[in-house]
């Protein structure tokens, strides 16, 4: 399995920040940011599943956008995962011929260019060899994690969250667990905002990794552009014993 950052910024400002995306091989991605943009017509013609972990703007902006560009190069439908709480979101407040035409009934209902599939926390997709599994989230939207797993390797992406119980234990089960990418979107300045909008900053970070027992890479994702030197030195103050790295776009993964 082959994993490449498209994007992974809190925000926007300049080639090297585009918020977040993640592509799987070539024909999945895990959210739909403005990372996305990166990507040529023809590759974004290949995409077959579109894993979300919440509704937000900056991981589902490009998703309108990718479906219409490459509606007429296909012959089968883009498929959309997620809870279905953010399908519920995104169909009534995106593809609501308000915002974007609903491409779930367009060209037809009989042949659509996209098409939802609802999952669970816990559930797992099947994709050849390879398998996806949602993990629980805790933000202001209802939201999920994923893991990503080979077989020979796993890789975890935490979506938005904030301190969460509920994924550790899941986390520390994964016996071929070799990376954790997870957010922190604030300095511990603004840790107030960060508990509000659920969110993590360096000192809840430090934090929620004590509960990490898996010896892991570990890359943190979503800071924001005007705070990323900042916010960078603090987790190194507050979670170095975890060498907490900073995720980069174009960054690979390979597993």
């Amino acid at each position: 399995m082959k994993v490449r950052i498209l994007g992974c910024s809190g925000g926007i400002g300049g080639r090297h920040l585009g918020t977040t995306a993640i592509l799987v091989d070539d024909d999945i991605l895990v959210d739909a940011g403005t990372g996305v943009t990166n990507l040529p017509l023809a590759e974004l013609a290949r995409i077959d599943h579109v894993f979300l972990t919440h509704s937000h703007l900056d991981h589902t902006g490009s998703l309108p956008l990718l479906i219409d560009s490459v509606a007429d190069l296909r012959t089968e439908p883009v498929i959309v995962h997620a809870i279905p709480e953010t399908l519920d979101i995104i169909g009534r407040h995106i593809f609501n011929w308000e915002i974007w035409p609903d491409f779930s009934a367009i060209p037809s209902e009989e042949r659509p260019a996209m098409q939802y599939s609802p999952l669970t926390v816990g559930e797992s997709v099947r994709l050849g060899a390879r398998k996806i599994t949602a993990l629980p989230a805790r933000h202001t939207v209802p939201a999920v994690g994923y893991q990503l797993d080979s077989g020979a390797g796993s890789l975890v992406f935490t979506g938005d969250t904030t301190v969460n119980p509920a994924f550790w234990p899941l986390v520390n089960q994964i016996a071929n667990l070799r990376y954790l990418l997870i957010e922190t979107a604030f300095p511990n300045r603004e840790q107030r905002l960060a508990e509000m909008s659920r969110h993590l900053c360096p000192r809840l970070l430090a934090a929620e990794l004590q509960n990490l027992s898996a010896r892991v890479e570990v890359f943190v994702s979503h800071l924001k552009p005007s705070q990323i030197e900042l916010t960078m030195a603090e987790i190194e103050s507050d979670a170095g014993a975890h060498k907490p790295q900073m995720l980069y776009n174009n960054q690979v993964f390979e597993f």
